[in-house]
């Protein structure tokens, strides 16, 4: 499986982007998160204290930004202009806002060209919203992840204070729903399962679920050595 292109897509707390990096990890290929990407902007807008709501100004900082990932001791790490941002991407203030920042197509156009260059060779699982709909539709195997509300409030609660942030449920759960209306209504590119899709409820699954069954889907078309 080693030449394979996996797109992985789905809603926030659906439990894509640590499947994807453990699947990547198995099979022996390069994990690519395209979310990071995007959050990666989204800091950029805001540590530049432009609204995000400005879509000329945010479109601008995307062109003018260098973003690229790399593992390093087996984590994959994201880096925006030279530095590692991994963690600070992950704060509340860029969780509220990517959404908002990623549905402008000048920003989708800069980021889908690089997740695109990176992908060409293959031997790779690009996780992200739009990967086997648009940014990859050629891809061999895509699988759409999805789980409940209630579960994915608990997950990214969790989530948040085993990094020491203290959240409300409800807060998140209106976060999630914003973030849901707004990838899954946007015109361009849209959060959507490919007609091909793979389509897992991850709803009571573990992680460790999630990738087995992923990996049986993988052998059940391609075999142990496609």
């Amino acid at each position: 499986m080693k030449n394979l292109t996996i797109a992985i897509d789905g809603p926030a707390a659906s439990g894509k982007s640590t499947t994807a990096k453990i699947l990547a990890q198995k099979l022996g290929l390069t994990p690519v998160d395209t979310g990071a990407m995007y959050r990666a902007i989204t800091l950029k807008v805001l540590r530049l204290g432009i609204d995000p709501g400005d879509e000329e100004k945010v479109v601008e900082v995307a062109k003018e930004t260098e973003i690229w990932q790399k593992c390093v001791d087996g984590v994959l790490k994201t880096y925006m202009d030279g530095e590692d941002v991994s963690e600070a991407i992950r704060s509340p203030e860029v969780s509220e806002k990517v959404s908002i920042v990623a549905r402008y197509p000048g920003v989708r156009k800069v980021l889908v060209k690089l997740q695109r260059k990176l992908a060409e060779k293959g031997g790779v699982v690009v996780e992200g919203r739009d990967i086997g709909t648009f940014v990859l539709p050629d891809a061999d195997f895509k699988v759409f992840m999805k789980a409940s509300l209630e579960e994915r409030v608990k997950r990214r609660v969790k989530e948040m204070k085993e990094k020491g942030i203290e959240v409300s449920p409800q807060k998140v759960r209106e976060e999630l729903q914003m973030r849901d209306r707004i990838d899954s209504s946007r015109s361009f590119a849209p959060l959507k399962p490919a007609d091909d899709a793979y389509v897992l409820d991850t709803t009571e699954l573990t992680i460790d679920q999630q990738v087995q069954k992923i990996m049986d889907e993988l052998k059940r078309r391609f075999g142990d050595d496609p």
